[in-house]
């Protein structure tokens, strides 16, 4: 055993023992090192190790807190590994720093919080939306901006409210989002699908749909597209404003992980728009945190007035708490500090992923699509049904991405398989991806005998 690994025990026996209270912070590195005997490097490892075992988390700047115990998981010999979840990893979240966000906010905006009539969303936040998304390509004025109740409701609005193409037919990426493939099902929106592989969309098949359909707008994610990772290159994204310019077809963007991008270069569909055509969406339910429920989008003008009513009789105002927290959340820095701490951590994780796939398909049956985000996606041989590893997988705790809810007109490919690494710890993709392999191994040679 480590030096780490034994410290890490003596730590974890005092946070049993309640030797400091949850929600409190422990001692500094320092402290430890000084208490302990041991070396700075020795404490640091161990605090990881115990922060990835979800007992304490860290603050920035501030140090590690113990974990409320009903947050604590029970501990398994075999924990099962995650490879579908897409949601953020909880405790990399920087909760103090929010919170005082959330305390300042009702400090600072008192009136606001009682004041309805704000459709468009808070002013200081509209402000700060327009410059943050100046700095990702996106130039528009605060009057085409609204805060919206996450994506979700902006994609909600979009589907029921008029045009003025006067179309009626939404098209859609298969595999496609998961929740805008339920919405259009549960309220009847007619719809037409495109296929989305490894090599982008058939552009020919687009015009035709185009050029032949009452397209209202085609909703696509050109940015590491869920659930495969891929994205449009430059040229891909130019030719899809051009066609959807041509044959009077709005676009909506969902640029849901634009947080993460780190090719400076790669610049949304919205930038190439010189018409008017393209609706941007923006999530942070991937950066931040799911039940603030904020997303903006970017509205082209003749969609304004009406989308303003829609939005009004959905719900007034988005949480205006949420959205004044927000505003000082970013305002003070703290958004971008932990933008690129995440972004770091995401990062490693999809290099330490397309490495494992790398090194351990050492029979070379895995198809690997290499990527720059938490997602990607293999295409596994002909001898292994998706549907057959599945199972196989579950039964060794491991977890993978159902697809049956991003199809709508036709059932997954029998070859295609999902990763999405964002809740999985560096020190697990590598364990994961290696009884994938063993397993795809086992049964490719399984079927070939």
């Amino acid at each position: 055993m480590y030096k780490y690994q034994q410290l890490a025990e003596e730590l974890r026996q005092a946070l049993q023992a309640n030797k400091w209270p949850v929600g409190t912070k422990i001692p500094s590195i320092r402290s430890l090192s000084e208490t302990y005997k041991q070396h700075r490097g020795t404490v640091i490892q161990a605090l990881q190790q115990l922060e990835k075992e979800h007992l304490l988390y860290v603050v920035p700047r501030s140090g590690y807190y113990v974990v409320k115990k009903e947050q604590l998981p029970i501990k398994m010999t075999n924990p099962a590994i995650h490879f579908e979840s897409g949601g953020p990893d909880w405790h990399y979240f920087p909760y103090k720093d929010f919170q005082h966000c959330l305390n300042q906010a009702i400090t600072t905006y008192q009136e606001a919080l009682f004041m309805y009539g704000t459709p468009n969303g808070l002013p200081d936040l509209l402000r700060m939306a327009q410059k943050q998304l100046a700095t990702q390509q996106v130039f528009t004025k605060t009057a085409n901006i609204f805060v919206t109740s996450g994506v979700q409701q902006a994609l909600d609005i979009l589907c029921q409210m008029p045009f003025p193409n006067n179309k009626k037919t939404i098209l859609i990426e298969e595999p496609g989002y998961h929740a805008m493939i339920q919405l259009l099902k549960l309220k009847h929106i007619p719809f037409k699908t495109i296929a989305r592989t490894t090599a982008g969309i058939d552009f020919n098949a687009l015009e035709k749909l185009f050029k032949t359909n009452d397209i209202k707008f085609f909703y696509t994610m050109p940015r590491f597209h869920n659930p495969l990772g891929t994205s449009y290159n430059t040229a891909e994204k130019q030719r899809l404003v051009a066609l959807a310019i041509k044959y009077n077809v709005y676009l909506v963007e969902d640029d849901y992980l634009q947080a993460f991008e780190t090719d400076a270069k790669a610049d949304p569909l919205y930038s190439y728009d010189l018409a008017d055509h393209v609706i941007y969406l923006k999530s942070f339910s991937k950066i931040i945190f799911p039940g603030l429920r904020i997303g903006w989008c970017v509205i082209p003008e003749l969609l304004i007035t009406t989308f303003k009513a829609y939005k009004a009789l959905a719900d007034i105002d988005s949480s205006m708490l949420s959205q004044a927290a927000f505003a000082i959340y970013i305002q003070n820095g703290m958004y971008a500090r932990h933008q690129k701490q995440l972004q770091a951590i995401y990062i490693r994780r999809s290099k330490v992923l397309i490495a494992a796939l790398k090194e351990k398909d050492t029979e070379g049956h895995l198809q690997i699509f290499e990527t720059k985000a938490m997602k990607t996606h293999l295409l596994l041989p002909d001898e292994v049904p998706v549907n057959y590893l599945y199972k196989k997988l579950l039964q060794q705790n491991i977890h993978l991405m159902n697809l049956e809810n991003n199809y709508i007109t036709t059932s997954p490919p029998r070859n295609l398989l999902c990763l999405d690494v964002t809740n999985v710890a560096e020190t697990e993709i590598e364990k994961g991806i290696t009884i994938l392999t063993q397993t795809v191994n086992a049964l490719f040679n399984e079927r070939k005998h």
